[in-house]
This record gives structure tokens, sequence and C-alpha cells, in this order.
């Protein structure tokens, strides 16, 4: 059974850092496409950056140089590193991995006040 956690959300001032983990188990996760999702209230849920299996990265246009991906094969782990944080970057935020079947976690929320 494929299971995938995140932590490391919580509440940040405008202009701070977080970093999010996602743990994967029950799946080879060097072989996958991984990937962070967020969904703000009221609003679709929306690409935030996702990293081929190879290392391809590929941002959201409101993300990029902003925030991180990464992942370390060995630890079944992806990470995505959040720095100047603003009001529009408050949602939950998903890790999601696809190889022959599609997964999702559960969502960690990310608030930054003002």
């Amino acid at each position: 059974q494929v299971q995938l956690v995140e932590s490391g959300g919580g509440l940040v001032q405008t202009g701070g850092s977080l970093r999010l983990s996602c743990a994967a188990s029950g799946i080879t996760f060097s072989g996958v496409v991984a990937g962070w999702y967020r969904q703000a209230p009221g609003k679709q849920r929306e690409l935030v950056a996702i990293i081929s299996a190879s290392g391809y990265i590929r941002y959201a246009d409101s993300t990029r140089g902003r925030f991180t991906i990464s992942r370390d094969n060995a630890k079944n782990t992806m990470f995505l590193q959040l720095n100047s944080l603003n009001s529009e970057d408050t949602a939950v935020y998903y890790c999601n991995i696809r190889g022959p079947r599609e997964y999702w976690g559960q969502g960690t929320q990310v608030t930054v006040s003002s």
C-alpha cells in the first residue's frame, strides 16, 4: 500500500521560510515523477513544482525563484523549501507522485501572516 506523508507546514510571517517534507512508502520512489501542489480556500488545486525521476524540475510562475524542490531517492523523500513567503502562499500543500498510478498525500497547512 502506497502512503505519502507530508510534514513541515505551519504558521509563518511574511518573508519567512518553511521546509516541507514528503515521505513515501510502498513504492519505488526513484522511478516516479514527484510534485507539490497547493489549494487555497475557494480556489482550485494548482501546481507548485514537479521533479522527474531524472531530476528535471518545473516550477509554477508564482513560485519560481522562491521555492526549491528536491528529492532524496535513497530515503524515499521529497522536499520543498519555501522562502520569501507571502499571504498568497497560504494554502494546503499536497505531495503527489505519478508512476503506473497517481497518489496524493493528506496535505499540510501553510499559513502566512502579515
